[in-house]
């Protein structure tokens, strides 16, 4: 077996702990089944790298985290029927498998997608996780319809609007014809939210309703939460509108109160992108088939990457550096980190 380098750790540890995350050696793996062996050339970095980093029991093997990749398909396995040796793709990946962040990876071509032509290995790498969370959220989850002439006169709230996810959530949803509120608290982000299509702002640290309000809206038919739920659960029960929809993609420290819904007859419902690979639903292809969407609309210059800082080459330093950054929570769109030094 020949050796591949990878980024990994033993232990959850503080980002600034020497081995929180580590340059290391190791056994490079081959395809079976579904699986392709993907050349990792960019890794997009999001909220779960850090949080399974800082959180979980010492590893009896070297842990490898990052789920977002841009690469090139190295090698396939012998059921394989969508991709071949030398494609281009980029993809989410697997939480109950290892991670990206390593010279070789392999994932499961039903959650695969084509790479954007338009785009850079690190323009793509930004894109997959997000895109899925985004998409599934959105379409999957709050049950929008793609046709902007069912949306017409229809509000909704992204809060979190300039992380990741909201980043192409506002794109998206501003594609389907809604009303798109975002939620961003500094001119900087107000700013990158509505250049991405954003039609109005309000501040997530003050009360919801009177801000609505103000914009002539007494309530919201949707609200897609990407920050801190419990946190925005009050203001969300109060601003939803009867039979309205909240999505939320951040599990809650604390338990929240869903009889707050109750009299509106609101829907709350959770998004996990890992759900289908996780679980291996029946309808795992779907990934694959929104990602190329996702591809298509970029290359046709409908929806923008949301790359908004890149770091080289791949290593711990440069890892770490981005955690940092994501754990800071003010990251402005994506942190991507590429090329692996020979």
């Amino acid at each position: 077996m020949s050796k591949m380098k990878a980024i990994g750790l033993y232990e959850h540890l503080p980002v600034n702990h020497d081995e929180s995350l580590m340059d290391l050696e190791v056994e490079k793996p081959a395809p079976a089944g579904r699986d392709l062996l993907v050349r990792v050339k960019a890794v997009g970095v999001n909220p779960v790298d850090y949080k399974m980093r800082g959180n979980g029991q010492p590893e009896q093997e070297s842990k490898i985290l990052g789920w977002d990749v841009a690469g090139v398909v190295e090698e396939v396995g012998p059921e394989t029927t969508l991709y071949k040796p030398g494609d281009e793709v980029y993809y989410a990946g697997d939480i109950t498998r290892q991670g990206g962040n390593s010279e070789f990876h392999l994932i499961d071509e039903r959650i695969v997608g084509s790479k954007p032509k338009s785009l850079s290995f690190a323009q793509a790498a930004a894109l997959p996780l997000t895109s899925i969370t985004a998409y599934e959220g959105i379409f999957d989850r709050l049950n929008i319809s793609s046709d902007p002439n069912q949306n017409k006169g229809k509000a909704i709230l992204i809060i979190g609007a300039a992380g990741g996810v909201g980043s192409i959530a506002t794109q998206l949803a501003k594609r389907s014809g809604l009303t798109v509120i975002g939620t961003a608290s500094r001119p900087e982000t107000q700013e990158w939210v509505m250049n991405l299509g954003a039609d109005y702002t309000i501040n997530h640290y003050e009360a919801f309703t009177p801000q609505l309000k103000k914009l002539g809206f007494h309530s919201v038919e949707y609200i897609f939460c990407l920050n801190a739920t419990e946190k925005h659960w009050d203001n969300m029960a109060e601003s939803v509108s009867p039979q309205g929809k909240i999505c939320s993609i951040v599990e809650t420290n604390e338990p929240i109160d869903l009889t707050r819904l109750q009299s509106k007859s609101a829907t709350f419902v959770w998004e996990l992108m890992f759900t289908r690979s996780m679980y291996q639903t029946e309808d795992m292809i779907k990934q694959h088939n929104l990602l190329n969407e996702i591809g298509k609309l970029i290359d046709q210059g409908e929806l923008q990457t949301t790359l908004n800082k890149r770091l080289s080459p791949i290593n711990a330093e440069n890892l770490k550096q981005a955690h940092h950054l994501l754990e800071t929570g003010s990251s402005i769109g994506k942190i991507v980190v590429e090329n692996f030094e020979d």
